[in-house]
């Protein structure tokens, strides 16, 4: 059975039968679908057409090849509809639409509404995914969108100018609790691909995680805080600390610190030139005289306002979904990608 069913084909019409036959005999619904990818590194040796390739590695260990793994399961079953294993160096990004493939041959129907993270958020896999009649949710990269597009939508949100609409769900002592929030608007899709142009209708969903936005907005304020130590401690004099003497050797500090914990349009610093006189006595044949200590100051403050407008922006992102609105709701949309 294993030498007939090792070749590629012979085998995916196997499993595709069997999925149609397990589906059928559980009942199991196929309204959702989750398609991820993963990767696993070894002490392998590579080789020429081998599974295991370096490539980008998400284990953090660039030193190590690895083997590529695309998966796509029933949710909330977590049961494997179609398993795809391929060498490391493999980008993920391609990997999703013959993923999507084998699972709609695998339950001989359309209308299935695919979930996954960003990448497989190409236009050409969005475009495939609604030629063949089923649906998709994914956050949006900045590539796909429009110049601009992100900011203006923030920009809206963050003066108010929409309504936001709450996603809430069960909390841990059975209370409401509000996850995220959120507003949504249509974009007008196109893409040429293999001589025919797809067009289909997009919505646009800004959302903000409530958990995510304070993990952010409390990195932000730690990043700041490690900043302002060191720049106030330039200023400190006494034995064994070196003070800036010129104002463009202390400016260079002070940047390098802002630059190297990403705060340079948060922390707002003003430095001062200071040339102070010191009466020297005669001593040994030396004339008195009067000597001129050189150095700089700086006074460094927290820009509150850029501060503030910086944290409104955290924990936001944009999701597309070709799932018209009466199919499903912003919350609903929210926690499928959450669950994903």
């Amino acid at each position: 059975m294993l030498r007939r069913l090792r070749d590629d084909t012979r085998w995916a019409a196997f499993a595709a039968a069997l999925n149609q036959h397990t589906v059928r005999v559980y009942d199991l619904s196929t309204a959702r679908v989750h398609v991820d990818s993963t990767s696993a590194s070894a002490y392998a040796t590579v080789t020429a057409g081998g599974l295991f390739q370096c490539g980008h590695s998400k284990d953090d260990r660039p030193d190590l090849p690895h083997g590529k793994v695309m998966q796509a399961v029933l949710d909330p079953l977590g049961m494997p509809l179609a398993t795809d294993v391929v060498s490391g160096e493999r980008a993920d990004d391609p990997l999703s639409m013959p993923c999507i493939a084998r699972v709609q041959a695998s339950v001989g129907r359309h209308g299935l509404f695919s979930v996954g993270d960003c990448k497989r958020a190409s236009r050409e896999t969005r475009a495939r995914i609604a030629a063949a009649g089923d649906f998709s949710l994914c956050p949006l990269p900045q590539v796909p969108l429009a110049e601009g597009e992100c900011d203006a939508a923030l920009e809206a949100v963050c003066h108010g100018e929409h309504v936001l609409s709450a996603v809430v769900r069960e909390g841990p002592q059975g209370q409401p609790e509000v996850i995220a929030q959120g507003d949504e608007y249509p974009v007008a899709m196109r893409h040429k691909g293999d001589g025919q142009v797809e067009s289909w209708s997009e919505r646009r969903l800004v959302v903000r995680s409530v958990r995510q936005a304070h993990a952010a907005e409390a990195a932000l304020r730690a990043r700041v805080a490690k900043a302002m130590a060191p720049i106030e401690a330039l200023n400190q004099r006494g034995r064994g600390k070196k003070r800036c003497e010129t104002v463009s050797a202390f400016r260079q500090a002070v940047v390098a610190i802002v630059q190297r914990d990403g705060v340079e349009d948060l922390i707002w610093f003003r430095l001062t030139q200071h040339d102070t006189p010191r009466a020297v006595r005669a001593s040994r044949g030396q004339p008195a005289r009067v000597d001129h200590d050189h150095h700089a100051t700086v006074e460094v403050r927290v820009d509150d306002a850029v501060l503030e407008t910086t944290m409104r922006r955290l924990g936001w992102r944009v999701y597309g979904t070709n799932q018209p609105v009466t199919s499903l709701s912003l919350a609903q949309a929210v926690l499928a990608s959450r669950s994903a």
